[in-house]
């Protein structure tokens, strides 16, 4: 009886917690998962206890650590900085480059400033833009290093050594130093030109593509230093296809902008007898329309006024040629050596275009165009009676 009792009961209880409602079946957790769930607890407090004093260590470190920094900040803060820290006579002194880099160099060669010109560098007083010529550092020497292209800073800002030291771009593993030669300049009376230094590698492996040059006085003078503008180092083998600028008359006409060496451009002026950049000149102002039809659709407009503007660019002789009109040499017309109009020859006396009124330089027009007509190319002109040098 009793058995049947308890297995009623136990059947009833059963029944029971069959009959609850989802939810509440869902609270009842197994004794299993209560006991793995209370030993992964007292694993984790015992975790937590035994990191506690690395935890502590740290946090205390990097406390102090940024307690250093701030107190080291303050006191720089107080202290001139030392770009800023003036001479005895109150100047501050700072380097500044005179010269302008041209937009690329290539290793191998002279490094030179635009237009191949030499590279200076003066000691200047920021208080009042002055070169400063007395005094122990307008005397000083200077290190010529090379600095990354990303140095943005601008001239007239302010920086610490160290962050302009930050910028120097070291030779990569295995390679000779990046800049050869006279790594070094001394002032003398508050300017200094840079001596003969070349590349050895270029500029393309580091971020910014791009070297900018530094110089920077020797420990013992608190003198600002100096960088130049960003420029490209290229390998030397891409000089052999170097544009010129400015290009000169004798420079074959391929080291004009936009018109390549060997190139489909460069072969229709070759089989038109246009070989130098002075046969350029002188067909652009003989016949321009002509010149522009002989090079066609493959060359855009685009390309067109960019080859234009450099090959005018270009260097002349001072030499002009006269085209007297009369057997007396009262008058006449005045070229330079590309046929472009310089003046006129009037009574025996040279009036610049310039100075031509609106029917003067109208009248001359005719005789311009005869001269073209009969005399070309102008060195035959130079050999008749009525042509010379003037």
């Amino acid at each position: 009886m009793e058995n049947s009792m308890n297995k009623r009961g136990h059947g009833h209880n059963q029944e029971h917690a069959d009959n609850l409602p989802e939810p509440k079946r869902q609270k009842l957790p197994a004794l299993a998962s209560v006991i793995v769930e209370a030993v992964k607890v007292d694993s984790l407090q015992r975790l937590c206890s035994s990191l506690e004093p690395l935890f502590r260590r740290i946090v205390s470190e990097e406390v102090e650590r940024a307690l250093s920094r701030l107190e080291n900040s303050k006191s720089i803060s107080r202290s001139p900085e030392p770009n800023k820290i003036q001479g005895l006579d109150g100047r501050n002194m700072q380097l500044r480059f005179r010269t302008r880099m041209p937009p690329h160099l290539f290793t191998g060669g002279k490094v030179e400033g635009e237009q191949g010109s030499a590279i200076h560098v003066v000691l200047i007083d920021a208080n009042t833009g002055n070169v400063i010529q007395t005094g122990e550092e307008s005397m000083a020497k200077l290190n010529i290093v090379v600095l990354d292209g990303d140095f943005n800073d601008e001239d007239d800002k302010d920086w610490t050594r160290e962050h302009f030291e930050s910028f120097e771009v070291k030779e990569r593993e295995g390679k000779r130093p990046i800049l050869t030669g006279d790594r070094h300049v001394i002032l003398k009376e508050g300017v200094g030109t840079l001596g003969k230094l070349n590349f050895t590698d270029n500029s393309s492996w580091i971020r910014s593509r791009k070297f900018r040059l530094g110089v920077k006085a020797a420990s013992g003078f608190h003198i600002r230093e100096a960088k130049t503008e960003p420029f490209a180092a290229k390998d030397h083998r891409g000089e052999l296809y170097k544009k010129h600028y400015p290009p000169v008359l004798h420079d074959e006409v391929w080291r004009l902008d936009k018109i390549a060496k060997d190139g489909a451009l460069h072969k229709k002026l070759l089989k038109s007898n246009i070989v130098t950049v002075e046969d350029f000149l002188r067909i652009l102002m003989k016949d321009p329309q002509k010149l522009r039809s002989l090079l066609g659709s493959g060359m855009s407009n685009r390309m067109w006024d960019n080859t234009v503007e450099h090959a005018k660019t270009c260097v002349l002789g001072g030499n002009l040629y006269v085209y007297y009109t009369d057997q007396t040499h009262d008058t006449g017309v005045v070229f330079n050596h590309i046929y472009e109009f310089q003046g006129l020859i009037a009574n025996g006396h040279f009036l610049s275009l310039e100075s031509l009124n609106h029917d003067q330089k109208v009248s001359h027009l005719s005789v311009k165009l005869s001269f073209f007509f009969l005399f070309f190319p102008l060195e035959s002109a130079v050999s008749k009676d009525h042509t010379q040098k003037w």
